[in-house]
């Protein structure tokens, strides 16, 4: 697993040593990131279910300004503090030990909105519509933010949940991706 594009191309990351942490695959990150192209730049990145850090590494290395990452898994965290070291960007990064199925707490009322967001829960956990009513609970948005939501293509999403409605939808294989846009 590696940094695919920005300062950081090439940069090799940690990977889980098992399968209880599932990264992104290369290939989809790099999708992804080709369709954020023009939306990454100075941007405030909230990855939840973080696992290695990967995506908001990858937003970091193409010009975002800061970013948050929140697991509750205690391997995934030491792999997002290992990913985050190996690439120099501590003093732009927070990590946050959080169930992000529980509510977003941990992030309201910071003062720091964020303007883009990764989701990429256990696959098939039914979760995403309560995850995406926690982060507009969460007031931690700025209005128009986008949200990717990374999950199984047997997991088929509504176009509007809570104030998120579908911007695209794109399939890598037995994975789905879907952009939804902050509606307030």
């Amino acid at each position: 697993m590696r940094i695919i594009g920005g300062a950081r191309r090439g940069k090799r990351l940690y990977s889980p040593r098992n399968l209880s942490i599932r990264p992104t695959a290369d290939r989809v990150r790099e999708s992804i990131f080709n369709i954020l192209a023009g939306r990454i730049f100075d941007s405030r990145v909230l990855d939840l279910f973080a696992g290695t850090g990967a995506m908001g590494l990858e937003a970091l290395s193409r010009g975002a300004k800061r970013a948050v990452f929140i697991d509750n898994h205690p391997a995934a965290l030491v792999l997002i503090k290992k990913n985050i070291e190996v690439c120099g960007w501590t003093d732009r990064t927070e990590i946050i030990r959080w169930d992000p199925t529980r509510n977003l707490n941990c992030i309201k009322y910071r003062g720091e909105l964020s303007s883009l967001v990764f989701i990429d829960p256990p696959y098939r956990s039914g979760l995403i519509p309560a995850i995406l009513e926690n982060l507009d609970c969460s007031n931690a948005l700025e209005s128009k933010a986008l949200v990717t939501v990374e999950h199984a293509s047997t997991e088929i999403l509504d176009d509007k949940i809570s104030t998120f409605v579908l911007e695209d939808r794109r399939s890598y294989g037995k994975t789905l991706v879907s952009f939804f846009r902050y509606m307030v």
